[in-house]
């Protein structure tokens, strides 16, 4: 959620911010309601204060004029009430105004409707060449008796898969090598709830405009199962002081995703690319307003780092304003080389969201004697699914087998393939 101060200082740019994301959302109207609710909190606070005068007189007043007074006080008390109810019911329509806003862009975000307008800043690698017919993630998957499909379909349905044998232990390989990372970065890795409260998800900007279709809900426990880790992370500090000195905090969190998919019917339906469940390593950090600019170039390159070592050919894309999501001020995506698609598909991305989610969580920190709202981040590690395909596929061998990138082999028992 966006600050009404910043509306009202910056209309204009608030309605350029707006078209650049494709939303079409009244900032006027917008102001006229902030504008109600600031005259009747006014009203509201000088009847209650009138209804204290009031109060403060009767004990000392003569029988003859208690009687009025105590008649004017139920009088003020029944306007109070009314006013009160008519703030409370402009709040809220004000709250779900602003909660649809988006998130302000950074000036270096290009302008454009959708993915044909990101940029690409640079490509890491060249796209494998192989002089064999390349095969695609299920059949070396399944020659090599690693991704099952068809059995998770008859107990679970479509889009859920089991791992088995050296898939699984190449997943915990990649967690291991992430964390590795990660810790010597200055992260705390965490293993988070997979249930969060609506209020918990809602303060994220997960359940706006269409984003409940996306997720799981539990409504006999009014829970929903998180999508990524991030949105256990986020919460984690909801409602507290953060100590700048201990800033920035840095969280890893290991964690199954869960996902309708809602949208997406007939899409990558094959394999492990688009599933209902996976599992990710997500980053996750607060810091000071004037650092998360910086500290959005640090997760970036952690990302880098953690594919440099990989050796998995790549892009970084800055996406276009259209293609941004709300809560995010600007995000960078990593494009993976996909052999069997002769593609680059998204494997990672990473956001900076400013204060739009912290303000909604009430994440604060005190500078200079007042409270201000923090900056969060956030940026996958591994998604597990994505990264599996892209290792399978362009480490694969004319005989079939897998060549295990270096920094995970101490993770697989040494073994510098995986074969049948």
């Amino acid at each position: 959620m966006i600050d009404i101060k910043y509306i009202r200082k910056n209309p204009d740019r608030v309605k350029l911010n707006n078209k650049k994301r494709f939303k079409d959302i009244d900032v006027d109207e917008t102001l006229v309601l902030a504008d109600k609710q600031s005259v009747l909190m006014q009203e509201v606070e000088s009847i209650r204060a009138d209804a204290n005068a009031i109060a403060a007189k009767i004990p000392g007043a003569s029988e003859s004029d208690r009687a009025g007074l105590i008649s004017e006080g139920k009088e003020l008390k029944a306007r109070s009430k009314e006013k009160e109810d008519e703030l409370a019911s402009v709040g809220r329509e004000l709250t779900e105004l602003l909660t649809s806003f988006p998130n302000i862009l950074k000036e270096d975000v290009p302008e454009g409707a959708d993915e044909a307008s990101n940029i690409v800043e640079r490509v890491v690698g060249e796209p494998t060449v192989f002089d064999f017919p390349v095969k695609d993630h299920m059949e070396l998957g399944e020659a090599l008796g690693l991704i099952d499909t068809e059995r998770a379909a008859k107990i679970s349905g479509s889009r859920f898969t089991f791992l088995m044998g050296d898939a699984v232990l190449l997943e915990f390989a990649l967690v291991q090598y992430a964390l590795a990372t990660l810790t010597a970065e200055g992260f705390t890795p965490v293993v988070p709830p997979h249930m969060v409260s609506t209020k918990a998800m809602g303060a994220m900007g997960y359940l706006q405009r269409g984003g409940e279709e996306e997720i799981y809900h539990l409504k006999n426990d009014d829970l929903v199962l998180i999508g990524t880790s991030e949105q256990a992370l986020g919460p984690m500090y909801m409602d507290e002081i953060l100590d700048p000195a201990k800033l920035p905090i840095r969280l890893a969190g290991f964690s199954p995703c869960y996902r309708r998919e809602a949208g997406s019917y007939g899409k990558d339906v094959k394999g492990i690319l688009r599933l209902h469940q996976f599992d990710k390593i997500e980053m996750f950090s607060f810091t000071e307003p004037d650092e998360s600019d910086k500290e959005h170039a640090h997760l970036l390159s952690i990302q880098e780092k953690l594919m440099a070592g990989l050796g998995l050919p790549y892009r970084v894309v800055k996406l276009a304003a259209g293609d941004t999501g709300s809560p995010s001020a600007r995000t960078w995506d990593i494009e993976t080389w996909m052999p069997s698609q002769g593609v680059y598909r998204e494997t990672h991305s990473t956001s900076n969201t400013t204060d739009y989610q912290t303000r909604r969580l009430h994440t604060r920190i005190k500078r200079d004697g007042k409270n201000e709202y923090a900056h969060a981040l956030n940026g996958t590690a591994f998604a597990i699914g994505r990264i599996l395909i892209a290792l399978l596929e362009n480490n694969q061998q004319k005989d079939g087998s897998i060549m295990i990138p270096e920094p995970l082999r101490p993770f697989m028992g040494g073994r510098d393939k995986i074969e049948a």
